[in-house]
């Protein structure tokens, strides 16, 4: 049957936006008092940002109006991503941007004048106040890049028109992508970008998910054209942003808040895929053989290696599986994560009209809100809590063979698919664009389905069959629009493992260091913070690690198979 809309869908299975704002006319009064706000802020500090003392006190002052406008834009921006088709929710976060753009360019002075004094005055403010030492280890990195007052005023007023791609790639595939609805054996199935990613991808039946691929690839192919000119349009941009700004390259500039190097980067690409790749060839072998499949095609990636065995999972269930996975991080850990249900952190139903995929999003000084879609199986709590202890609670609590191996391919299909291997093509993928873009040349649909295709070839080998329809697949993500950022799902799940095998050797020494690290928000650079934890990623090893991890599990996948089937 068809998605619901989203107003048929339970209230309690949705988020509770009221911890942000009780209604709307409370957002609306908060944008007006930030405004209000920023007014009193310029007139208080514009031309006067000479003292450390000046400098902290505006510090403050900024820290409310930037915890209002994250309430602000929160409050517009997650219900349009549960119905992107309500003209209210669009309507509210045009407004939403308008405002944001509006006030970056009230406050684009700010930095600006506190970039021209000597960085000597900006460590004195981290010395006197060292809650704001994160703030000035960033401006000594933009300092030399910043631009003239009238020119940074002007970028964050055009802000919306510049950051306008994703939102017209987003609307356009919620909105207007439509898919013809399709017949297997005599039974019609409905068919939208969501069902697909939620469903029909996963679906047992060969032939309703290989119809279904077509139908969606087919929907892609249409718009191809249209969606890599608009995916020029941001790629172009951050490259003359690059040069604007004087770096050497558009990868320099979008790796600089990250605080990460080029050469970390492309590690973190080439290592996974010549090292990982012909692990997962090797899973995917025999996911073809127990499967009965002639050869195994890009639609064929994402089934279960044993669909029939396949526990249920109630939102009610979920809370129980959580707290055991999560108990050995302590129960203040525990009773902090599992306050999610009651206080509906979390939106849970599949709607038309809603985003595909699952975020999670924090505003300023708030709980964190989570997106996803519950189908009622085990696997959607790997979704929602991303975690190996789950996988090892399930293995620690189980005797049976079948069970065991459940877990560790949900760990496998789940968890690290999608970020060590979906999320990390893509940035192997985004690699080869910038490089074009870098080198002044550009690119059509043709040209981007055929990187892609490229890209996943040098992963799967000989053990996929890379089509043109597997080659449409970067039409599928926003993360393309989002810089490089698609690498960092793999980075940090790296340095998740290895704390978890390092809890499973050292007990509560390490939970004591995983806790400080998810503790430091942004006190560290990303090299320092991990170390906190026990992983130095400054170096390949914990990638290797980490893929040696991953083998041994496919090789307790096999093995388990083999004892099934004698």
């Amino acid at each position: 049957m068809a998605l619901p809309k989203r107003s048929e869908v339970p209230v309690n299975e949705t988020w509770d936006l009221t911890a942000i704002y009780p209604g709307k006319k409370a957002w609306k009064a908060d944008m007006v008092a930030v405004r209000e706000l920023v007014t009193q802020f310029q007139n208080n500090y514009r031309s006067k940002l000479t003292e450390a003392k000046i400098i902290i006190a505006a510090l403050h002052d900024l820290e409310t109006i930037y915890q209002k406008l994250s309430w602000i834009e929160h409050y517009a921006f997650l219900p349009q991503t549960t119905d992107m088709t309500n003209p209210e929710y669009n309507q509210m976060l045009v407004e939403n941007d308008n405002l944001q753009a509006a006030i970056t360019a009230d406050l684009s002075f700010f930095k600006t004048e506190v970039l021209t004094n000597p960085v000597s005055l900006l460590d004195q403010v981290a010395e006197i106040e060292p809650q704001f030492a994160p703030v000035v280890r960033h401006w000594k990195v933009e300092k030399p890049h910043q631009l003239s007052p009238e020119v940074e005023k002007t970028l964050a007023t055009l802000s919306p028109t510049l950051n306008s791609s994703e939102r017209i790639y987003t609307t356009a595939r919620a909105a207007d992508w439509d898919m013809e609805d399709f017949e297997v054996d005599g039974k019609t199935y409905p068919m939208s970008f969501v069902l697909y990613e939620n469903t029909y991808q996963y679906h047992p039946n060969p032939e309703v998910r290989h119809k279904a691929h077509q139908i969606f690839s087919d929907t892609l192919r249409k718009h191809k054209n249209t969606v890599a000119a608009n995916y020029y349009t941001q790629v172009s941009k951050e490259k003359k942003l690059a040069d604007l700004r004087g770096y050497d390259s558009v990868f320099d500039y979008l790796l600089s808040d990250q605080e990460v190097s080029r050469e970390t980067f492309d590690r973190q690409i080439d290592v996974i895929i010549d090292e990982l790749g012909p692990v997962m060839q090797k899973y995917v072998k025999l996911l073809q053989k127990e499967r009965g499949l002639d050869k195994m095609l890009y639609s064929d990636l994402q089934i279960d290696l044993d669909p029939e065995f396949a526990p249920k999972a109630d939102l009610e269930s979920a809370t129980g599986y959580i707290s055991e996975a999560v108990s050995v991080l302590g129960e203040d850990y525990k009773n902090a994560i599992l306050k999610a249900f009651p206080e509906r952190w979390v939106d849970f139903p599949a709607n038309a009209g809603k985003e595909s995929g699952g975020f999670e999003t924090t505003p300023y000084g708030l709980h964190p809100y989570i997106l996803m879609s519950w189908t009622g199986v085990l696997p959607d709590v790997y979704t929602l809590i991303h975690e190996l202890l789950l996988t090892h609670s399930l293995e620690q609590k189980s005797d049976d063979p079948r069970m065991k191996r459940f877990a560790y391919t949900t760990m496998l299909t789940n968890t690290y698919f999608h970020n060590f291997i979906t999320h990390l093509l893509e940035a192997a993928f985004q690699r080869e664009v910038y490089t074009l873009v870098e080198n002044g040349q550009t690119f059509d649909g043709d040209k981007l389905t055929q990187i892609k295709m490229d890209v996943q070839k040098r992963f799967w080998g000989d053990a996929v069959d890379i089509d043109e329809n597997a080659g449409l697949t970067w039409m599928r993500q926003s993360h393309y629009y989002m810089g490089l950022y698609s690498y960092t799902y793999s980075a940090g799940l790296t340095i998740a493992t290895q704390s978890y095998l390092k809890v499973l050797e050292e007990g509560q020494p390490a939970v004591d260091r995983w806790l400080e690290y998810i503790s430091l928000g942004d006190q560290k650079t990303p090299m320092d913070a991990a170390k906190v934890a026990g992983v130095d990623v400054t170096t390949a090893e914990p990638l290797h690690n980490t893929i040696k991890f991953l083998n041994d599990t496919v090789d307790k996948v096999i093995a388990l198979t083999e004892e099934l089937n004698q």
